[in-house]
This record gives C-alpha cells, sequence and structure tokens, in this order.
C-alpha cells in the first residue's frame, strides 16, 4: 500500500492531505524520514507522524443528525461542541464535508480518507438535499431561477432540483459544495434562508435519527455510497 493512503486509511486525514503531511518530512517509516507520498509500505510497517505511531483503523462511517450550534470539525478549540464528540467510537474520526454551525442534519464521519475524497470532491458530483426554511413565500419565479443556476460573488452556480414543500419551505439538491451555498442562492433570489437542515447525501437519507444521535453504517449502506461516488 502507498504511505497516503496507508495514513488515509489510519484516520491521519485524507489521502491529498496526507500526501503534504509527508511531503513536510514528518513521517517515518521503520525509523527512515519518507517524503514520497508513493512509497510502498506494508501493513506491519511501523509508520509515525511526528513521533506518534499510526496503524490502519478498521474504516468506519457514521451518520450524525447535527444539532445547531454544533461545529463541523474533528475537534473545537473554543467553547462550542464538536461533530465528532457526538459519536462513542475509538477510530480516529473526522467530517466528511461540513455544514455550517447554525445548520441541522445529516452529516457523515469517516475515518477513510478515500471515500471522504470521492464523496465531496466536486468531480463526482454527490448529491446534498436540503430543507430549508423561508423567510418569505416563494413564487415560482425564484424556484426557477435556483433551477437553472444563480450568479455568486463567486461565480455561477449548477442547475438545481428545488421543490416547494410549503409557502416557505423548500427541499433543494445540489451537487456543488461551496461555503454557505442555500443560504446565498435564496438571498440571490430575493429571499431569506431562517432554518436549513440537511435531509440526504447521496443516497443516505437522515430518517429518524434522532438530533444529536449518531449511528454507525452498514456495509451495505457504505457500498451504495461508494456507487454514489462513481465506484
Amino acid at each position: 500500500m502507498r504511505l497516503a493512503k496507508f495514513l488515509a486509511h489510519a484516520g491521519v486525514a485524507s489521502r491529498r492531505k496526507a500526501e503534504l503531511i509527508i511531503g513536510k518530512g514528518v513521517v517515518t517509516v521503520d525509523g527512515e524520514v519518507v517524503t514520497d507520498p508513493a512509497r510502498d509500505v506494508s501493513a506491519e510497517a511501523d509508520v509515525r507522524v511526528a513521533g506518534d505511531r499510526v496503524g490502519v483503523e478498521t474504516r468506519q462511517v457514521w451518520a450524525v443528525n447535527k444539532p445547531a450550534g454544533v461545529v463541523s470539525t474533528a475537534r473545537e478549540p473554543g467553547a462550542r461542541r464538536a461533530v465528532v464528540e457526538l459519536v462513542d467510537s475509538p477510530a480516529r474520526l473526522y467530517p466528511v464535508g461540513r455544514l455550517d454551525a447554525d445548520s441541522t442534519g445529516l452529516l457523515l464521519l469517516t475515518n477513510d480518507g478515500e471515500l471522504a475524497n470521492r464523496l465531496t470532491h466536486p468531480r463526482y458530483e454527490v448529491a446534498k438535499t436540503y430543507r430549508a426554511r423561508l423567510r418569505s413565500p416563494i413564487g415560482e419565479p425564484q424556484l426557477e431561477r435556483l433551477r437553472r443556476g444563480v450568479e455568486l460573488e463567486d461565480g455561477p452556480t449548477g442547475p438545481a432540483r428545488v421543490e416547494r414543500r410549503g409557502p416557505r419551505e423548500i427541499e433543494i439538491v445540489l451537487r456543488e459544495g461551496r461555503n454557505r451555498q442555500v443560504r446565498r442562492m435564496l438571498e440571490a433570489v430575493g429571499n431569506r434562508v431562517l432554518s436549513l437542515r440537511r435531509v440526504a447525501f447521496g443516497s443516505l437519507r437522515l430518517g429518524d435519527l434522532a438530533e444529536g444521535g449518531s449511528r454507525r453504517l452498514g456495509e451495505r449502506e457504505i457500498a451504495r455510497l461508494w456507487k454514489d461516488a462513481g465506484l
């Protein structure tokens, strides 16, 4: 196994971030500093990052129903709670993408860097589904603008699938992952999001998972996520 993939499977970081870590010269294999992310290593190798030994963990994927105020990070130096604290697992988990602190709903945590990368990379266009409660009733002209894509300060968005769920509620499906994208899209068409909840990530739906709750995904669910990501 290549060193970058080894670190990703060990839950150190995604494969791309693992390559950067290796390039800094802080990774050793059997006592030797290695800066080549393509270096082959065995499962029995003594691999260390900044002196701490790492090993390949059993790969895990968890679904979390993130409450408002919880941050989408592996650790939080401030007073706010980090999403990994909602999961009872000894594995080194990190979020797959993110939700804003004031947004709620489905967030995935994993120690599988390769899966996390494919689920979040724009190339694979994995769908994320949100329910948004709005400040004002939304009309068909606004819905059509959202469906075609709107101009934001960082460029036009792609087309979105949008359905009205009530006078002030919509369901919107995006295949992009820009910062606060749903909120900015609604502002661009003259409305405002009051609350935002992610209800699906690819083929996986939030379902009846309680707010603040978590559950480990089974092999079939993980296989469907790999299929969502193009494999």
